[in-house]
This record gives structure tokens, sequence and C-alpha cells, in this order.
């Protein structure tokens, strides 16, 4: 899910889910997704407790292949995903923007957040902070860093002694934090200095989550910067050593959007998953089965945004759904900013 956006012709892994009901001509719901084929079980299941005439053909891909095929399938004429889940928010926008999605005017739509909803069509359907990350045997004898300018202030403080043991998300091979630098250059006048500092520090660039997360749980890094924190729960939740911060100064937010596409096979099928997806019953199961944040209004507790928004307030900065992510997907803006970390890390 955090490799970069682009095509790379990767053949969807499909799973089937016959219908509840046992019948074999029940309608099939056809889903492309960017979230792991057993993260999905849950909420597959629960859909289709609630609709138990409805089989689901459930295809794994990653998030260029899901724009690319939508793209693909519609240009030819033909018929494609009745529903679309990915985290690659400026594709899902794209495809919403270009024509390629329909409205969905469902019972959650009025009472959704504004920032996650774009015309009824296209609806941030999780609420994932980007966090600080840190080995906490290595800060026993002093504070965790919980702004960008205290994570500088460690760097340049500790120097040698955490040289090459400092990561963060390689932005020309991931998607997510490609996003992430994106906003953080929105929002933080000074982050060319962090990214500075990352750099005299020796950081390790990684296109995954997990092999920022592995090196963190063991001690062979100290601190990783600007990491998706619905995985960094999960990893905390296993080792114990993990430890998650939430920068003070402000806390990036993202999301995974879902939408029906324009061309879709059985649109009313997609439309009726949307729904689910958003509903009070769906999201609890995001939040507590899939452990990803649920962004609903109507749910609260435990890894949900209505807590963390009680908690942090305007602290946090959730990405909005909004025509403004297709920026980046202009390739010379692209390769401008790409080219400047490079410089910047190079520098140092």
């Amino acid at each position: 899910m955090l490799l970069a956006f682009w095509p790379g012709g990767v053949l969807a892994d499909q799973t089937f889910y016959p219908a509840k009901s046992g019948n074999t001509a029940a309608p099939v719901l056809t889903v492309y997704s960017s979230l792991d084929e057993p993260l999905a079980q849950p909420m597959i299941g629960g859909f289709q407790e609630a609709n138990p005439d409805v089989a689901v053909r459930y295809e794994d891909m990653l998030t260029g292949e899901i724009y690319d095929r939508i793209v693909r399938e519609t240009d030819a004429g033909g018929k494609t995903a009745d529903f679309a889940f990915s985290s690659a928010m400026d594709l899902q926008v794209k495809l919403s923007n270009d024509g390629y999605a329909q409205v969905s005017n469902l019972p959650m739509s009025a009472a959704w957040p504004k920032w996650a909803n774009w015309r009824n069509t296209a609806y941030a359907l999780t609420f994932e902070p980007a966090v600080f990350v840190y080995h906490k045997p290595s800060f026993a004898h002093e504070p965790v860093p919980s702004s960008r300018a205290e994570f500088v202030g460690y760097l340049k403080r500790k120097g040698n002694a955490v040289y090459g043991r400092i990561s963060t998300y390689d932005i020309e091979r991931s998607g997510v934090g490609f996003l992430f630098m994106a906003r953080d250059q929105e929002q933080f006048g000074d982050i060319w200095s962090v990214i500075g500092a990352m750099g005299a520090a020796g950081v390790k660039l990684y296109s995954t989550s997990s092999a920022i997360l592995e090196r963190v749980a063991d001690g062979r890094f100290v601190l990783g910067y600007n990491i998706l924190g619905s995985y960094a729960a999960d990893w905390a939740s296993r080792h114990p050593d993990v430890g998650i911060v939430l920068p003070k100064d402000y806390t990036v937010v993202m999301s995974r959007i879902g939408l029906v596409p324009q061309a879709a096979a059985e649109p009313e099928l997609g439309r009726r998953y949307l729904a689910f997806f958003m509903s009070k019953e769906g999201q609890t199961i995001m939040a507590r089965e899939l452990q990803i944040p649920a962004v609903s209004p109507e749910v609260a507790g435990e890894n949900t945004a209505n807590t963390l928004q009680e908690l942090l307030g305007a602290q946090l900065r959730p990405v909005p759904v909004s025509p403004g992510l297709m920026v980046y997907l202009d390739q010379v803006k692209r390769a401008r900013l790409i080219a400047h970390w490079n410089e910047v890390l190079r520098a140092q």
C-alpha cells in the first residue's frame, strides 16, 4: 500500500466470498482495494451478515493499479468495480474530478465531516495520523521529541550517537510518504530544516512502514519520522519497545477514500457497500477489528476521529478530500519536490 502510486502492471489478487444465503446465482459485488485481503475480511463479513444474498469478489491490488484499471476499463466502454477503496487520496480524487466516479447520496452523507466528503462522490473513510515512532529503551533517560523543533534539537544534540539510526519514508517510492512530505511543506515553513537535520544524521529511507517499525522495535533505529499511525499502533500493540508520539506542533492525518465508479457493473451494490462502510456498524468494525481509526462522527471510543479530536483539537490537520490533492500529480511539481528533497539530504 505504501509503494508509489504509479501503474506497475501488477495483477490483482482475487478472493471470492459466496453469498451467505447459499444462493449460487446471487448478485456479485466487485471491490478493487489496496487494503490487504486478510485485513478486509471483518468488513466483508459484516457486510454479508447484513446482506446475506450478496456475493463479494475482492481484488487486492496496488493503488496505482486501481486507478489504472478503472480508467482503462471505463474508457474501453466496459464495466469496472462497483466499489474502489484506496489509500492514494490524490488518485481517488482525480477519478472523481475526471468523471470516473458517480454521486452516492447515502444516509450518512449530510452528517459526514465536510473535509471528508467531496460532492457526495469521494468519501474519506479512515482517520490516520502521521506520527513519530521511537525505541523506548533509547529514551529511558531523556524526553522523547514531541515537535519538529524538538526532533531537530535532539538530532543536533546527539550527533554521532544516533548517526544512521533515524528513518523515514523514501518519498520517491512511498506514496504515503510523498503525501506527508507535501503536506509538511504546506503546514510548516521551516520543514527543510527538519529534512536537513535528518540528512546530517544519516537518515535511512524505506518504502514501507514495516521496514522502519521492525528496526525501531529491535533498537537498530531510535526514531522514525512521519510514520503512518495505524501501522505504528499495530506494531506497538505487539512490540512493547515501540513508542508513538503525535507531534504537538501539528499532526497530519491522511485517509483512505471510497467511491463508486461511474462504470460500475452493479452501482447499487457498490453504494450499499459504501453505506455499510460509513454506518456505525461498519465504522466500529473498522476501529475495533481492522485497527484503523474510524472517521464517522457517530462512533466514539478508542481508535476514532472523535476521541483524537477531543484530545488534540486543532493539533490535528486532516488532509481534505478536494481537488487540491491533485497538485502533486503534476509531474513537473512532483519532480521538483523530489529533487529538492534529494538535494537537501545530499547537502548534509
